[in-house]
């Protein structure tokens, strides 16, 4: 097995791993920016520090929910036109690849490798 297939299940484990705690939901992310901006009038500046950070990885967290529901519409959409697109436009495989699109979805949409 090489290192870098070792690495990727490694990867795999840690991203299956069961979280604890409660599912952060928009509405409690968002009162916990809200928390911080309170709580960042009094702090020190190590404190303030570490609340900026935290503000902005909930802020980042936030931004992802949204994006998900709206790249799933996009991504189904892609997914029934894109084969026909591709042809039609001599798009290859490693271009869609090169420009971001998951090699799951190129599947779903019916563009392989040898397109």
């Amino acid at each position: 097995m090489t290192a870098d297939h070792k690495r990727k299940l490694a990867e795999g484990r840690a991203d299956g791993r069961v979280r604890r705690g409660r599912r952060r939901t928009p509405e409690s992310i968002r009162k916990r920016i809200a928390a911080i901006e309170k709580e960042m009038a009094s702090a020190s500046s190590l404190r303030r520090l570490q609340l900026v950070q935290e503000r902005r990885d909930l802020e980042a967290e936030l931004a992802g929910m949204s994006a998900g529901k709206e790249n799933t519409k996009a991504e189904a959409a892609f997914v029934r036109v894109a084969k026909r697109y591709s042809r039609r436009k001599g798009i290859a495989y490693a271009s869609w690849r090169e420009l971001g699109v998951a090699p799951e979805v190129l599947k779903r949409a019916g563009i392989g490798r040898g397109n």
